[in-house]
């Protein structure tokens, strides 16, 4: 089983603590670390690589919900930029990767803290020191879940 659907069983089963909200094509969770604070993903409830092997109907939809999340993303938390991603190279199953965004996240990093995520240092990004406690995770969660719902 991939990782995207072993956290998707774990939803399902009640046991994934970041899961947000499900949506018509995927679950809404908050990210593991957070540097980036709001950090969030949409993952795709079927298991395919590419969103073209998605039936159209099906990718609109997953399209357009994942716009929603990362609007409502940007909203709960202060956002001045969002960043998408949708890479699938390490875990080959559809999630989308979005990052609010805001001026001096990358301090120290790139051009005057203005650059993509993967400029700041990995080592850092992944650090434990990034994992929201449990009070912090439930209050992102309900910001998220707040924000979502005055959008659907």
């Amino acid at each position: 089983m991939c990782f995207v659907c072993h956290r998707i069983s774990m939803i399902k089963d009640g046991t994934n603590p970041y899961f947000v909200k499900e949506l018509k094509t995927g679950y809404v969770v908050i990210g593991d670390y957070q540097h980036f604070k709001g950090y969030s993903l949409f993952l795709c409830k079927e298991h395919k690589l590419e969103l073209f092997q998605l039936d159209h109907a099906t990718k609109m939809k997953f399209l357009e919900e994942m716009s929603v999340v990362a609007e409502a993303a940007a909203n709960a938390f202060g956002a001045e930029k969002m960043n998408y991603e949708l890479l699938g190279n390490g875990d080959t199953h559809l999630h989308w990767h979005l990052f609010p965004r805001v001026s001096g996240d990358l301090e120290n990093y790139g051009n005057n803290g203005k650059g993509p995520v993967w400029w700041y240092p990995m080592e850092k990004m992944y650090s434990s020191d990034n994992c929201p406690s449990e009070a912090e995770l439930e209050e992102m969660k309900a910001k998220l879940g707040e924000a979502l719902e005055k959008l659907l």
